[in-house]
């Protein structure tokens, strides 16, 4: 894929650029069937789109010294700073390099993914480890006692949205507040505030499909009419309320939350939330 910015103004709004990642090794399967569903639906609506089928290419998934091209075998590998200085000399390899691209060309990111063990598939919590980059995702803006880097709402990805599109084997009510799985949002937090908005993006609600092997034809079609609704307010929609970590609300160097910002009785997660 060639990604070339012109750097021009158009009178015309440019078309949005949508980044599909999907995470699941059978093609007919429901997540198949979405990440589909959402390709065909924002071409047909005027988006670009480019998708990341992980399995599909063979996508490897454990980082390690291979991942970085100038490393010396006889010094010790430290990933972070071997991570750092692959990215700024461009010695990282062809397949991260390639996402990378896609990430600074896309207008807004989804992830696609089956909710395994409590969390994303492990190919692609490889593609997050291999393709967030320190000095991209990580590492980047001003580190000192009066500011811990631009992250957690700031960021390279700044200005692009992202959301999650999962699909869940058990019962809404398995994954609601007095659920025995525990709240959605709680088990999706880790990667909605920590991969998603500390890079920057700005992360919508994210559309989980429950009881995901008992979807038949007829729930299917509503689903896709669910999902190309919320694919319509992409760039529309608010976006979940996460505080921004330089935006006055956490003490520092603690970065702990200030008191009285929260709601009474507020606690876990939920503390991160703007009140509104």
């Amino acid at each position: 894929m060639s990604i070339v910015s012109t750097g021009s103004i158009d009178a015309a709004p440019r078309k949005k650029r949508v980044l599909i990642v999907y995470a699941h090794p059978e093609p007919q399967s429901l997540n198949g069937a979405l990440k589909d569903a959402m390709r065909e639906h924002l071409l047909a609506t005027g988006h670009e789109v480019e998708v990341t089928d992980l399995y599909a290419q063979g996508w490897k998934s454990a980082i390690d010294a291979d991942d970085f091209l100038q490393h010396d075998p006889d010094r010790r590998l430290q990933v972070i700073a071997a991570s750092g200085r692959a990215y700024a000399e461009g010695a990282l390899t062809e397949d991260v390099r390639r996402e990378q691209d896609k990430l600074r060309w896309a207008d807004a990111v989804i992830l696609q993914f089956p909710l395994w063990w409590f969390s994303m598939p492990a190919i692609l919590k490889g593609w997050i480890d291999r393709v967030y980059a320190y000095g991209l995702a990580y590492g980047v803006g001003e580190h000192s006692d009066r500011r811990w880097g631009d992250r957690y709402g700031e960021g390279s990805f700044a200005g692009k949205r992202a959301m999650l599109s999962v699909t869940a084997g058990g019962w809404r009510d398995h994954y609601s507040a007095r659920g025995i799985n525990g709240c959605i949002d709680d088990i999706l937090f880790p990667i909605n505030h920590g991969v998603l908005h500390y890079p920057g993006f700005d992360v919508l609600p994210s559309f989980v499909v429950y009881r995901s092997e008992r979807v038949d034809a007829a729930q299917f079609e509503r689903l896709r009419a669910q999902l190309h609704e919320r694919l319509d307010g992409l760039w529309t929609q608010a976006p979940i309320p996460y505080r921004q970590q330089n935006a006055g609300d956490y003490e520092l160097p603690s970065l702990r939350l200030k008191s009285g910002l929260e709601a009474p009785g507020t606690q876990g997660f939920r503390l991160h939330l703007r009140a509104e």
